[in-house]
């Protein structure tokens, strides 16, 4: 196989994995995901999509965004991610798909959920966010109003151990697209 090949087959996918490296280097630095990374990401994946396959492209590339928006604006909502993230999926859904960007999220999660238990266990801190973990649930059981639970995970920000979600979206996208065969 010529590099040539390598380069531009499944081009947009390796110009996506691009795009959540930078935005995971950043987040792991900064703490958030900055919109010059994730406007242009949207709007560059919409154009890309109707480019493509013309209004039915568009139509796709605006479910994809949605999903890739629906999948994490409910953790946004009420404090527990930055918008930086939700918007990082929704790029993924504008210049892959709806389907794509729905298991790029569930790989996320599993990628997630293994870093936060990492990061609290070599902190020696599992007491502390276990109970941490507990008390949110028992808020989102029992708090029914997103603005409340927002303000209350804004005040609780301060003495939390965050994790930038940034790279748990690089890894678990990318390691998604490998498993699918989409990088070849």
């Amino acid at each position: 196989m010529d590099w040539e090949t390598i380069l531009l087959d499944n081009w947009h996918v390796k110009f996506v994995c691009i795009v959540l490296i930078v935005a995971a280097y950043i987040d792991g630095k900064e703490l958030r995901v900055p919109n010059w990374i994730t406007f242009p990401m949207v709007l560059s994946g919409l154009v890309y999509s109707t480019w493509v396959g013309g209004l039915q492209g568009l139509g796709d590339g605006l479910w994809g965004m949605t999903v890739g928006l629906l999948t994490l604006l409910p953790l946004y909502a009420v404090g527990g991610m930055g918008a930086g993230d939700v918007k990082l999926m929704a790029g993924i859904g504008a210049w892959l798909g709806a389907a794509v960007t729905w298991w790029a999220f569930v790989a996320t999660v599993v990628v997630g959920a293994v870093m936060a238990i990492i990061m609290v266990l070599s902190r020696k801190a599992w007491d502390k966010h276990y109970g941490q973990f507990l008390l949110i649930a028992a808020e989102w059981m029992t708090i029914k109003d997103p603005r409340k639970l927002s303000e209350i995970a804004a005040e609780r920000k301060p003495r939390m151990f965050l994790l930038p979600y940034g790279i748990p979206i690089c890894i678990g996208s990318i390691g998604y697209f490998l498993y699918a065969g989409m990088i070849y």
